[in-house]
């Protein structure tokens, strides 16, 4: 058993959303320094689980607890300080100088007197510091995306331990960014003690660099998983393919999408 203590507690916690089926119930735990991904098809639920675990949709059933303590009785500026999201879409005003976007991480602590030395050390962890004084909307995709990287960076820079938690933040980026800025995440959680859970797409991203599985489907988790080759099967299971399994050089299990029968070759149409 870890000795790091639980950051984060689901206490059979459910959402329902305006016209749709009700998400959940979930009782699963996350403790400080664990990194998490959770997998799973399209519309499966992943991302209202994540809002559930932020906050940002309140549970109609059971309650989400940090340190023990419903995240309804927190103060919001002391929230803030204890768990930041990086959600798909920036949603960031055109022509916010990059500094003040960083710096809007730190908005919940009134007077900041750290507030310029955190925002250049920030942009400096996600590898950004050369886009300062630049507009954020005239910065590529990539660029954005490690703006944003650093403002969560900034947020939770002098917090204790907490939790990061970000939805599919590499979507649409090359592969070296995605490397690039998944071990500048890992390493930021690792030196704070900060839990990362991440809204995942790729099945390889996560067998190496996460520790930990949740497999989600039709709004529930069907399996918690240590992130290792065990966890194949369960993953063909969620997806309904097949998987050829592989070692990288550090011994990381890697998996190969198996090709379907070549069935349009022997005449029958595939429409």
């Amino acid at each position: 058993m870890s000795s790091h203590p639980t950051v984060l507690t689901l206490q059979q916690a459910a959402v329902r959303l305006p016209g749709q089926r009700c998400f959940g119930p979930y009782t699963r735990s996350v403790r400080a320094g664990e990194t998490l991904a959770l997998l799973g098809p399209s519309g499966a639920g992943k991302s209202t689980l994540l809002k559930l675990m932020a906050g940002e949709l309140p549970a109609r059933e059971g309650q989400v607890l940090l340190e023990g303590k419903p995240l309804h009785a927190w103060p919001l500026a002391t929230l803030a300080q204890r768990r930041a999201v990086l959600p798909q879409q920036h949603g960031v005003a055109f022509g916010m100088p990059v500094e003040l976007v960083v710096a809007l991480g730190r908005i919940a602590r009134g007077a900041d007197a750290q507030q310029a030395t955190i925002t250049a050390a920030a942009l400096q962890r996600a590898e950004a510091a050369h886009l300062l004084g630049r507009r954020f909307d005239t910065l590529s995709g990539g660029e954005q995306a490690r703006v944003m990287l650093a403002r969560v960076f900034a947020q939770l820079w002098d917090s204790p331990p907490g939790w990061l938690l970000v939805d599919e933040p590499l979507a649409a980026l090359d592969p070296g960014l995605q490397l690039a800025l998944t071990e500048a995440l890992l390493g930021y959680c690792h030196e704070r003690g900060h839990a990362l859970v991440a809204v995942l797409h790729d099945i390889n991203l996560a067998l190496a660099a996460f520790q930990r599985l949740w497999l989600v489907r039709a709004g529930e988790i069907v399996a918690d998983l240590p992130s290792n080759a065990a966890a194949v099967p369960a993953l063909e299971q969620l997806y309904g393919v097949g998987l050829h399994t592989v070692q990288d050089d550090d011994g990381r299990p890697a998996v190969l999408l198996r090709r379907r029968p070549a069935v349009a070759a022997a005449g029958v149409s595939l429409a």
